[in-house]
């Protein structure tokens, strides 16, 4: 039981990484950019939906939606106002830009009187509820149950969007060439937004799953670092692969950090991801990519 109790807290976890490895395969694979500024976006997010909660006084489900659009909004204009100007630049360009508009964020949030700086309890409706199953001797956090049940949803949902849906099929189009997009009347820039404000809203989701164990404040997006390696064990370019990554990350984390000594929870993310790049550079489900000289 312990064990499992064990695996199941790190798949909780991992899903929160899967999510935020999955806005950076998005935007990665629709414009061969990196975003490491993915964990702020999620972690504004998550100050949005406690704002929303706390001092609009919205129920929990229209704080979601309210959420969501305005990272939408946020993800739109940080491309069409920083992204798009450097189209044509070298990637470790926009990769600086990126991570500089990370700072600006955590910045920004701390400059907040009474909120920046302090650490906040976000008012879910299952906040502290435990279900007990095989006689007691297993005890599961409804916390972890929606992360779970949340992250499985999405996941199926974003599937149905790229398989059947006009927009999700374009978006696919874009991420296997875009001057062939744009030759087919793809309009390829409007799809890059999009993404963005997809990626985004994605963040913002993954924000508030994770508000209430590690509460809200300004220094959460760090865990975006974590998920990165969970994008290259799942293959950079790969959907699926984003999520099979954030859990194989959070059960290898939690299993560290129950049986082995104290600080190898901390690296042994990125010692998988070293073993990664060995054995499958391309990660479990990468495309093998080649270029003529």
């Amino acid at each position: 039981m312990q064990l499992a109790q064990i695996l199941l807290s790190g798949l909780a976890q991992g899903c929160i990484y899967g999510l935020i490895a999955l806005g950076f395969v998005l935007i990665y694979k629709a414009t061969e950019t990196i975003n490491f500024a993915q964990g702020e976006l999620m972690m504004l997010g998550a100050f949005i939906g406690l704002a929303c909660m706390t001092v609009l006084g919205l129920p929990f489900w229209a704080s979601i939606i309210v959420t969501m659009l305005a990272m939408v909004t946020v993800g739109v204009i940080l491309e069409w106002a920083l992204i798009r100007p450097l189209l044509g630049q070298m990637a470790f360009t926009v990769v600086m830009v990126t991570i500089g508009f990370g700072y600006i964020a955590r910045g920004a949030i701390t400059m907040i009187p009474g909120w920046g700086t302090d650490t906040h309890a976000l008012p879910v409706p299952y906040k502290g509820e435990l279900v007990r199953v095989a006689g007691g001797q297993l005890v599961i956090s409804v916390e972890q149950l929606v992360i779970i049940g949340a992250t499985a949803v999405l996941c199926l949902a974003l599937y149905l969007f790229f398989r059947y849906s006009k927009y999700g099929i374009a978006m696919q189009a874009v991420s296997q060439n875009q001057l062939a997009a744009y030759y087919m009347g793809i309009p390829v820039r409007g799809l890059n937004t999009a993404v963005w404000g997809l990626s985004a809203a994605i963040a913002a989701i993954g924000g508030i799953l994770l508000a209430p164990i590690t509460f809200v404040h300004a220094n959460m997006g760090f865990i975006g670092m974590k998920a990165f390696p969970a994008a290259i064990i799942g293959g950079f370019g790969s959907i699926p692969g984003a999520i099979v990554g954030g859990l194989i990350i959070g059960v290898i984390e939690a299993m560290a950090g129950y049986y082995l000594p104290e600080g190898f929870k901390d690296v042994a993310p990125y010692v998988a991801v070293l073993v990664m790049l060995v054995v499958r550079p391309r990660g479990l489900f990468g495309e093998k990519m080649a270029k003529r000289a």
